[in-house]
């Protein structure tokens, strides 16, 4: 009984942990209304430039269901292109580690496709594919495999050469070091990869509705932006940041859960 009694502290020390996570960011949020709010009730600024909170609540309310029909059609873009981003991040990294020669072509190529602008690669994509899903989860695929690929193959190179060793010194093959050994030597990178991805592919996806398509909440944010509707510009630019924050969040929280013996050793350390 007495193994399950936690020691004195303990529960007061993590509870300080939760707060010095969470108080920080939630302070910088009510700075940052708090100042929102205090220009927009001096009235120099034009509401046509600045909208207050209360009219971007009203926009909210009003074309919710409009905005909830655009970003599923968003969201539906950003999951398909990040689950083929990550595929092809995934077997590219596995190529590379496995193969030097593949590495040192493929590689630079890699590299050289990141120097073209986002904004430049979206047109031509719309101009080529058409204006449904198409090039909207070509360009996820493009901004998500990147990150994905180079964080894996670093986390490959990054694991301990003895414990590689080790396991062929029994009899391991390839495929159980790469299962037991480099996979999980592998995961951190991958997650901290994996949480920039996820906000750039929401921005992707975006980006790719605003320069051509006719739904999504980049199409949305288009039509009113032309139709002079501020606040429900920043009310759509608050939802995709929203979106952004809630998909890092999950992925923070299935790494926890695939990675337990990480909290394991920043408890000890």
């Amino acid at each position: 009984m007495g193994l399950n009694k936690k020691k004195p502290g303990t529960r007061g020390k993590n509870a300080q942990e939760v707060i010095g996570k969470i108080l920080p960011p939630v302070i910088a949020l009510f700075l940052v209304f708090g100042l929102w709010v205090f220009i927009c009730a001096q009235g120099n600024v034009p509401k046509a430039m600045l909208p207050s909170p209360e009219d971007v609540w009203k926009a909210f309310c009003k074309d919710w269901p409009l905005m909830m029909k655009h970003a599923r059609v968003t969201l539906t873009e950003t999951f398909i292109g990040l689950f083929i981003g990550i595929v092809i991040g995934f077997l590219s990294a596995v190529i590379m580690d496995r193969f030097s020669m593949v590495r040192k072509i493929i590689y630079p190529l890699i590299i050289i496709s990141q120097t073209i602008p986002t904004v430049a690669i979206a047109p031509l994509l719309v101009l080529w594919l058409g204006y449904q899903m198409l090039p909207k989860i070509v360009l996820v695929v493009l901004i998500v495999f990147f990150p994905i690929s180079i964080s894996l193959l670093q986390g490959f190179a990054s694991v301990d050469a003895d414990t590689v060793n080790l396991m062929r010194s029994m009899g391991a093959n390839r495929l159980q070091i790469f299962r037991y050994v480099k996979v999980p030597g592998a995961l951190g990178h991958f997650f901290s990869s994996l949480k920039i991805s996820v906000s750039y592919a929401v921005v992707g996806a975006v980006l790719a509705e605003w320069l051509g398509g006719t739904e999504g909440l980049g199409c949305y944010l288009t039509r009113v932006r032309k139709a002079f509707s501020y606040d429900k510009m920043f009310a759509v630019i608050i939802l995709i940041s929203v979106i952004s924050l809630l998909l890092i969040w999950l992925t923070g929280f299935i790494q926890k859960k695939c990675m337990p013996w990480d909290r394991v050793n920043k408890k000890r350390s």
